[in-house]
């Protein structure tokens, strides 16, 4: 598979660089688009296009080099939650048009191309109490399974689908606990699933994608437990989970026609990635039936962890599927330094998730989403369920924060730095070589996408710099703004 697709990559590339010569071969130019969001009010704003020329002496410059390639890049985005449609609905109809344009629109927005949506209830399932799918103890048949929740115009199915309208992406789809009748208990230490209600579970999942499918919603990867084998959702090991996979799961989708792909992990950390899954994926035949790893960011910065794993499992990609801002009484998720006042409205902010993505791209990552896409002022509505694991309270920050009361739509500096990979990274692309430079402050990663189009982003973590970059034997120099990020876009 990995030798077809680079196989792949390779003609495609070769195709668009006869292409992209012969038209230089006409104007003998080379021109690069210029995109900028900075702390002086730039917001994806256009500057004036470069041209590459030719080096004339020895220069120090930033390289790339489109002929070394590492990772494929699955996408980016955020994820549904019935509170983001519960927000997004409280506004008019031109509002809510903006809004989907500004997350899902390719050409006039972010572009996302890789979505989460959670199975059934998590902590911002807001339209009602918690739930499951199944709630009438040992129907093991799931002859009671139902979504009816999920349609309502607050629901997944109904937020899903008005996204449609705008855009194309992918769903992934973890799950906070099962039905609770298939736990020993909620207590700590015993939320693990009832080996007799193995064979139910698997039809859980396969309800689920066959209903969601009726309904008009492709669910593209399937993920058993979100931050499994810890005291807040899940007790289930990686090693139960890697079991359920080989011996239930697949067997389970394959024998109703499913061809949904199958994901291992939404560990809690980076670190923990590493340190847990091998006890799942080193058992015989999981890694086989396993398309990908994934990860959540709440260590913050622990990046190595990441290329530990690619190298113990080269074949799989890696996604970093959820990570976000929550500060309350009985939750800190919050780096050092952070804000600890729920949303933030800062445009500066965004600098610190541009660094995020950019490290998580350098250490291996294909795909990329954020937690909540859509909040309120408050940073909820969020769900409330103890036993759950789901604080009483619990303000996050989003994406994009909508005042359910002012109705003013807010989009954070974390829109911003993420639009500038969604936008022009897109679903393909291939991550290539980039020197890191002599500038400290300056946090840059390359792109090739599949249509040939090279994007090299940088983010300024200081004061104003002079920036220069070599590309074949060319070179261009561009003064990137304080706290900024600039996407720099040329044919390869």
């Amino acid at each position: 598979m990995i030798n077809i697709n680079y196989s792949l990559f390779v003609l495609a590339s070769i195709f668009s660089l006869s292409i992209d010569c012969n038209a230089q071969q006409t104007s003998g130019r080379i021109s690069v688009k210029v995109y900028t969001s900075s702390s002086e009010g730039d917001r994806l704003t256009r500057k004036p296009d470069k041209e590459f020329t030719k080096i004339t002496s020895i220069t120090s410059a930033i390289k790339i080099d489109d002929r070394r390639i590492f990772q494929r890049i699955d996408g980016f985005g955020a994820t549904f939650n019935e509170a983001g449609m519960i927000c997004i609905n409280s506004l008019s109809e031109e509002q809510r048009n903006k809004v989907f344009t500004s997350l899902f629109d390719s050409a006039k927005g972010a572009g996302f191309t890789l979505m989460k949506s959670p199975i059934a209830a998590c902590d911002f399932a807001s339209a009602g109490p918690w739930y499951s799918y199944d709630s009438i103890s040992n129907d093991t048949l799931m002859n009671r399974f139902s979504i009816e929740r999920d349609l309502a115009s607050n629901g997944l199915v109904s937020f899903i689908k008005q996204a449609k309208k705008y855009g194309n992406f992918q769903i992934e789809s973890p799950m906070d606990f099962a039905p609770d009748w298939m736990y020993y208990s909620l207590k700590p230490g015993e939320k693990h699933i009832k080996p007799q209600y193995y064979p139910a579970l698997a039809r859980y999942y396969s309800k689920y994608l066959q209903m969601y499918a009726a309904a008009g919603v492709q669910i593209d990867f399937l993920n058993l437990f979100n931050e499994a084998d810890n005291s807040w959702y899940s007790n289930e090991t990686y090693k139960e989970i890697g079991e359920l996979i080989r011996d239930y799961i697949v067997p389970r989708l394959r024998a109703d026609g499913l061809s949904t792909k199958i994901q291992f992990g939404e560990s809690s950390s980076r670190p923990e990635a590493i340190k847990k899954f091998p006890s799942g994926l080193d058992l015989p035949g999981v890694t086989e039936v396993v398309h990908s790893l994934t990860v959540h960011g709440y260590d913050w910065n622990n990046f190595s962890a990441l290329t530990a794993l690619h190298n113990k499992y080269p074949l799989l990609p890696i996604w970093m599927t959820e990570v976000c801002y929550a500060y309350s009484p009985t939750v800190n998720n919050i780096p050092p330094g952070g804000s600890t006042r729920m949303p933030v409205y800062g445009f500066e902010d965004g600098e610190f998730w541009g660094n995020m993505i950019v490290n998580d791209m350098k250490n291996r990552v294909s795909g990329w989403i954020y937690w909540n896409m859509v909040l309120d002022e408050t940073g909820g509505p969020w769900l409330v369920s103890v036993e759950h694991g789901d604080p009483v309270k619990n303000p996050q920050h989003p994406v994009v924060i909508i005042n359910r009361k002012t109705k003013k739509v807010t989009y954070t500096g974390l829109y911003y730095y993420l639009t500038h990979f969604s936008k022009f990274v897109r679903r393909g692309a291939y991550r290539i070589y980039c020197s890191t430079g002599n500038n400290p402050e300056l946090n840059l990663v390359a792109f090739k996408n599949p249509d040939g189009t090279i994007v090299l982003n940088v983010i300024n973590n200081g004061q104003a710099a002079n920036f220069k970059v070599e590309w074949n034997q060319k070179i261009i120099i561009q003064k990137l703004k304080s706290h900024s990020i600039t996407t720099f876009l040329w044919r390869g």
